[in-house]
């Protein structure tokens, strides 16, 4: 790979490859937000939140339904990527994952147990579609019916995400996201989709952090499809931004009072010293790996920041493709996990990650940044967009070493994690940020993408030998938390 010539290779690793966006020209000026005034203990109560914020917590279809071919599903690109056994820490597969198929009441009970009463979970395409397009599987569909409809007789709110990265393989074969008519294939799934769950489900999330899907999944190799260089990367892209929004015209035509909205992964960039390279080196990265997808949905275009990056784009853009780009979400999800520190080098694209393992600073057991005020100007970036109405934290969590000792993880530092960054949600929600929920990441312990099962994340520890589930302290402290 040649990783020299474009970011360092941890600023794209894993699930949490952020997508940023916002006041650039902070970067110019140097200027950066006062230091946080909250920031060790709670000072809060779930009452200053608001009585209409949302308050979740987050799945995906791939990380816990295992049954791979179970009732006519067919194989996506992460089952067949997963197949190879070198490109998943431990050869690990999600073969069984956390067995959510044939689980998902038991799961759900822990839900309504920590007083969580929306839900977010993705359709699995091929479960749904296995050719992709065409004939939809019968079978696929009875099982979300099953889900949706056990979530609403439990008083928990279903949030379906249409893609959370599991592409069936028969469209990888045809080209995947490289291929244009990727965008059809897509909207024809939502449509589907849409008709079939919208007189249940009102709240829609078209894809979940199209950046990491696309970088780590067609630049870097690192992810499904396992594919590399620019020439994967750029189209890939370009078409995620087109069905994007063609994805969200969908919902809004198909489910009558939708709530449409899309993720991104985001992340604080700052300048690893305070010199004009490092601040526009911040600028280089911010326009790349956390504008690239926002804007295109503002009718912005692409950002202007990184014009090494955006004038190879130019090749894909066919007439009318910016305007169609657009598309007015009623929310913007924002997930958050760590900081990003951008260094000038003289490679181009001028810019490289300063790994949080090099600064000494407070890491999660996967090497990223534990940095709550990374939250808070996430999030006032993004409420500083004129046409970004409501903002939606659809994934914020960690991981850390987790011990059962006997029928529970004594998860404190987990617990401390939840507590200073909603403290820095609620910042920026008293400064008049629009945000109004708030998902953790993750119900259970799931099958982290390429790192396999170790990192954990979950409120609830699964014990994947017995498939045991047992509810961790921070589970515990949510259900009082939301009492």
């Amino acid at each position: 790979m040649e990783i020299s010539n474009w970011l360092d290779i941890n600023t794209l690793r894993q699930k949490y490859f952020p997508g940023r966006s916002g006041w650039a020209n902070g970067f110019e000026a140097g200027h950066l937000a006062p230091p946080d005034p909250m920031a060790d203990e709670q000072s809060f109560t779930k009452a200053d939140f608001g009585p209409q914020f949302y308050w979740g917590v987050a799945s995906a279809a791939f990380q816990t339904e295992g049954s791979h071919e179970a009732d006519g599903k067919a194989p996506s690109i992460w089952d067949t990527f997963t197949h190879h056994s070198r490109n998943v820490k431990n050869g690990h597969d999600a073969r069984v994952a956390t067995d959510f198929y044939r689980r998902f009441p038991e799961d759900l009970a822990f839900v309504s147990q920590m007083n969580l009463r929306e839900f977010r979970f993705s359709l699995a395409w091929p479960r749904v579609l296995p050719t992709g397009t065409g004939r939809p599987n019968p079978a696929g569909l009875a099982f979300y019916d099953r889900l949706v409809d056990h979530c609403l007789a439990q008083g928990v709110t279903p949030w379906l995400t249409l893609y959370h990265w599991d592409l069936p393989q028969a469209l990888e074969d045809r080209g995947g996201w490289t291929h244009r008519d990727v965008v059809s294939w897509f909207t024809d799934f939502a449509d589907l989709c849409t008709r079939h769950f919208g007189d249940r489900v009102k709240n829609w999330m078209v894809l979940n952090e199209p950046m990491s899907f696309t970088g780590l999944g067609y630049y870097y190799g690192l992810h499904a499809p396992g594919r590399k260089g620019l020439g994967n990367f750029l189209p890939a892209v370009h078409h995620a931004v087109l069905a994007q929004a063609e994805g969200g015209r969908v919902v809004r035509a198909n489910v009558p009072g939708a709530q449409v909205g899309t993720t991104f992964s985001c992340s604080h960039v700052t300048p690893h010293r305070d010199t004009a390279a490092d601040r526009q080196a911040a600028a280089r990265m911010d326009a790349l790996v956390n504008r690239l997808f926002i804007e295109p949905a503002l009718g912005l275009g692409y950002p202007a920041g990184f014009p090494f990056f955006t004038r190879q784009l130019e090749r894909y853009i066919r007439p009318g493709d910016l305007e169609r780009a657009a598309f007015d979400f009623d929310f913007i999800g924002v997930q958050n996990y760590f900081r990003l520190v951008a260094q000038s080098t003289w490679l181009p694209p001028f810019v490289k990650e300063v790994p949080a393992v090099d600064r000494g600073v407070e890491v999660n057991e996967m090497g990223f940044e534990v940095h709550p005020e990374g939250m808070y100007h996430v999030i006032k970036q993004f409420a500083a967009y004129q046409g970004v109405k409501k903002i939606i934290v659809t994934e914020n969590g960690v991981c850390y070493p987790d011990q059962l000792e006997g029928n529970t993880v004594h998860d404190h530092r987990r617990i401390a994690f939840f507590k200073n960054y909603l403290g820095q949600l609620l910042r920026a929600k008293r400064e008049g940020a629009p945000v109004e929920g708030y998902f953790v990441w993750s119900l259970t312990d799931n099958f982290e993408w390429a790192e396999g099962y170790h990192p954990r994340f979950g409120l609830v520890y699964v014990d994947y030998a017995t498939q045991q589930r047992y509810l961790k302290d921070s589970g515990r402290w949510f259900g009082d938390f939301l009492a």
